[in-house]
């Protein structure tokens, strides 16, 4: 409770620390269950308000902050838990985002002039108008995407780091295994080809909310993509070389990751793993 409280008020200064405090709340509920993961949500939510009460001057904002930092990763541990499938868990997560999207769009009429106004109040004064005014034009019709996806991958992050201690400390090996093991089923891939062509060929509202729905989805692909490639890098003579410098060039050439989301969404007909380990046996 101390750890998750602490951190989470530490990320309202330092947001990457919001993954380490919701990894602490996944562990809990993933090595003793629902029930224990909610006593620790609960206690840590009224420890971080009172201690946001006491550092902050505020304790609503606090309260508030925590509750929708680890009731999503409480939720899809408990899926974890029970499914024993880190898949399904991914799958969840970013369903849980699509909602997110579909429930933002039907409660706010106009969500890229939102986004368009946030942008513009963001924007350097000394920035070139018109180049920073076109590149705000097209962001605010995808921010609500943008924001969702962000939001399922800190989630995932969070989840990934639990579940990789809870390995450590019990089945040395055993998050290695099921994230190398990620995938999807071809009809889900079929459907996600079905979201960008909607996507493509609608227009207005329909078509940014279709848009934004394939970057969450981009989101489960770049996780499968990153499992595939880790594996097919695994097996080479340089892995101890490659499978480091492949994850350090995701980490600083973020474009990197759509030939990686897409390899992902092949991945569902074409089972790269499957091949790499037969042409290694």
């Amino acid at each position: 409770m101390m750890v998750a409280s602490t951190l989470a008020l530490l990320s309202l200064v330092m947001p990457p620390v919001s993954i380490f405090s919701s990894a602490s709340v996944a562990l809990v509920t993933l090595r003793r269950g629902a029930l224990e993961g909610l006593t620790i949500l609960l206690c840590s939510s009224a420890a971080a308000g009172l201690l946001g009460f006491f550092l902050l001057g505020n304790f609503q904002f606090a309260l508030l902050y925590v509750i929708v930092l680890w009731m999503p990763v409480w939720l899809i541990s408990i899926v974890l838990r029970e499914g024993r499938h880190l898949s399904l868990a991914v799958e969840i997560a970013v369903l849980t985002g699509m909602i997110g999207v579909i429930v933002f769009y039907l409660y706010h009429a106009e969500p890229a002039a939102m986004w368009k106004s946030i942008l513009t109040q963001i924007v350097p004064a000394n920035a070139p108008v018109e180049n920073i005014q076109h590149t705000v034009d097209i962001l605010s019709h995808y921010m609500t995407g943008i924001v969702a996806a962000g939001t399922v991958f800190g989630l995932l992050f969070g989840l990934f780091l639990g579940r990789w201690w809870q390995s450590v400390l019990y089945n040395p090996g055993g998050f290695r295994q099921e994230f190398l093991s990620l995938s999807t089923k071809p009809r889900l891939a079929l459907g996600s080809i079905a979201v960008v062509a909607i996507a493509w060929a609608s227009s207005g509202v329909t078509s940014e909310i279709f848009w934004n729905i394939t970057i969450l989805l981009f989101v489960l692909y770049t996780c499968i993509g990153t499992a595939v490639l880790h594996t097919v890098f695994a097996s080479m003579k340089l892995a101890r070389y490659m499978v480091p410098m492949f994850y350090l060039t995701l980490f600083l050439i973020p474009h990197a990751m759509l030939p990686v989301a897409l390899i992902g969404l092949s991945d569902a007909w074409m089972d790269l793993r499957k091949k790499t380990n037969q042409t290694n046996a």
